[in-house]
């Protein structure tokens, strides 16, 4: 039995100073666990039948953010998530993350606030490492291990080949 996955692409975004761009998913939510108020995870969304990842990619960040980008940006992380309660419809998903370098902007996509809320898209905020590597709050970060993927990323620079990521 083939299992049914949900494919995204996401953009881990950083501005010329480092800090990342980070949406916020609010309850209900499939991203955000039971407990959690949110979950803040990279700007991107589901690829649309006979859609690419790229493309899917750059309409994302158009309609969320505003950002528009035309360049193949590198894959860096590849992240599969096999659990029926995370997407629903699916038996999980799979994330592809590409890295946008970019100058600091104020997002402001093509949605309209009800549109983001529908997507249960509650923020966007830019965020230094050193802030998620010691956010104390109630929200988590997703992946779960950001903090050390982003000091990897931007330490050793773009992997060769995308990094497996777990949850």
């Amino acid at each position: 039995m083939s299992l049914r996955l949900r494919t995204s692409a996401r953009a881990i975004i950083l501005d010329e100073d480092d800090r990342v761009l980070l949406c916020r998913f609010a309850f209900p939510h499939p991203a955000v666990p039971d407990g959690a108020q949110g979950v803040w995870a990279a700007p991107g969304g589901g690829i649309e039948p006979g859609e690419d990842g790229l493309s899917a990619l750059r309409r994302e960040l158009r309609e969320e953010t505003g950002l528009v980008t035309a360049g193949d940006p590198p894959h860096v992380w590849h992240q599969v998530v096999v659990a029926a309660d995370h997407a629903p419809g699916f038996d999980g998903m799979v994330n592809d993350y590409f890295l946008i370098r970019t100058t600091h902007f104020e997002p402001q996509g093509e949605f309209t606030d009800d549109q983001l809320a529908a997507e249960h898209l509650a923020a966007f905020r830019w965020w230094r490492l050193a802030e998620i590597a010691r956010y104390p709050g109630p929200d988590l970060f997703s992946p779960r291990d950001l903090a050390t993927l982003l000091t990897d990323l931007l330490t050793s620079g773009i992997p060769a080949d995308p990094v497996t990521l777990g949850m």
